[in-house]
């Protein structure tokens, strides 16, 4: 038999695919860790256990849907309990009126977001996102999107304005945006997103019946993590015209510490969301009988989400309050670092101007990843670059992880990333 020389064949959406920085960077540190190496792990947007129990109603109510055998298919759209239950949960928490029929379960917001792209995306459609933002490049390449990538700022708290999308929605199929922002944890004002909702009406109004509409994708999964003065708005509640143009990514995975249970929601028009079943069914990207069941019990005990989330958002914000003291106090010292004061989700932006600073060895920092690598190998801290999220290589703004991190533990690192920077010339 003669060997095979010639590498396999796959196809071109394989070939090019890019796999996640993230998860290759959690790589790296759990192989440092398991060298013995203590690491302050940063990078992951999940939480510890531990310290970030699910609710003790909702684990019960799974631990009973499986002793009461729900171990068989779910319903293909979702069990008709818990969307019953996320409808009424939209209403009381939201304001936002959506039924059943309009409302499509799924094992997390994964497989929503992907069969939204889906649903909505032909061959060399548009697609307008800003950057940072989470995983749109890799939806736009699964689905052959273009992608239009608009750059956000830190004026803004990286979140995008109706003026710096307007010049991109003419030719646009969608428009996905996210509100808390992973990687950010900055929000949209009212105002900021009133004004591109606008943009995104106006221009439905121009175009006929034989194109189709310019969708709003809105990603709004981190949206009951809010923390002092900021709030949450969403479109359908600031202009209700919205309504037959957004269809809505949410769920229980960073609300309720559920990021294992997989269980999510889309909700939206029913054409498109009718569609959105068929995808998700045909991929087998059902949620688990037994978890939906007990979500639909457990979605139903307002008293319990009440007092839940108050210890929730507590045990977040005080991180995250601890990390940016953390950093205003560095940067007072002098040390060309910066941080945006904590809005919502799980994430603190940081930013480390080192570029061209030098090592104790003399060596020069000249890249981003130069700089990622110095943290982890000096402070002994792990944290994602924003160029993971779709950013330029060159920005030096980074996402920080409170979701797995000991509030005794952070001066430790704060102090860690003091010594490191003290290093450097």
């Amino acid at each position: 038999m003669v060997e095979q020389t010639t590498p396999l064949r796959v196809s071109q959406l394989a070939e090019n695919i890019i796999g996640s920085e993230i998860i290759r960077l959690a790589a790296e540190v759990n192989e440092k860790i398991k060298k013995g190496e203590k690491i302050y792990n940063l990078t992951i947007g999940d939480f510890n256990p531990k310290l970030f129990p699910i609710p003790a109603e909702l684990k019960s109510a799974i631990i009973t849907a499986y002793e009461n055998d729900e171990t068989n298919y779910p319903s293909a759209e979702g069990m008709i309990d818990l969307r019953n239950s996320v409808s009424a949960y939209l209403k009381k928490y939201g304001n936002l009126n959506y039924g059943t029929d309009e409302i499509v379960i799924s094992g997390g917001a994964r497989p929503l977001i992907y069969s939204a792209y889906r649903t909505l995306i032909d061959p060399d459609d548009v697609v307008v996102f800003p950057t940072p933002s989470w995983n749109n490049n890799h939806y736009c390449h699964l689905t052959s999107a273009k992608a239009i990538i608009v750059e956000t700022t830190a004026e803004n708290n990286f979140m995008p304005t109706a003026a710096e999308l307007k010049p991109f929605l003419k030719d646009a199929t969608m428009l996905a945006l996210c509100s808390p922002l992973n990687p950010t944890g900055t929000t949209f004002s009212k105002n900021q997103l009133r004004e591109i909702c606008e943009l995104v009406l106006d221009e439905n109004r121009k175009r006929d019946y034989t194109q189709k509409p310019l969708y709003l994708l809105y990603d709004q999964i981190y949206w009951a993590l809010t923390f002092g003065d900021t709030k949450h708005y969403d479109p359908v509640s600031l202009l209700p015209e919205m309504k037959k143009y957004t269809i809505y990514i949410d769920g229980i995975s960073k609300s309720l510490a559920a990021t294992g249970v997989r269980v999510g929601w889309a909700f939206g028009p029913k054409k498109v969301i009718d569609k959105m079943k068929s995808i998700i069914g045909h991929v087998g990207a059902w949620a688990p009988k037994a978890e939906q069941m007990a979500c639909a019990d457990y979605l139903s005990n307002y008293a319990s989400i009440d007092s839940f989330m108050v210890n929730m958002k507590e045990k977040i914000n005080s991180r995250l309050q601890a990390f940016y003291t953390g950093f205003t106090q560095l940067q007072k010292e002098g040390f060309k670092v910066a941080c945006i004061a904590p809005q919502a989700a799980i994430y603190l932006t940081a930013q480390f101007r080192l570029i061209g600073m030098k090592k104790e060895n003399g060596e020069q920092l000249s890249s981003t990843k130069e700089i990622t690598a110095y943290l982890l190998n000096e402070a002994k801290i792990a944290i994602v670059p924003f160029y993971a999220f779709g950013d330029k290589e060159t920005s030096d703004w980074y996402r920080i992880s409170v979701g797995t991190c000991k509030t005794e533990d952070i001066p430790l690192i704060i102090d860690n990333i003091r010594h490191a920077l003290k290093k450097l010339s």
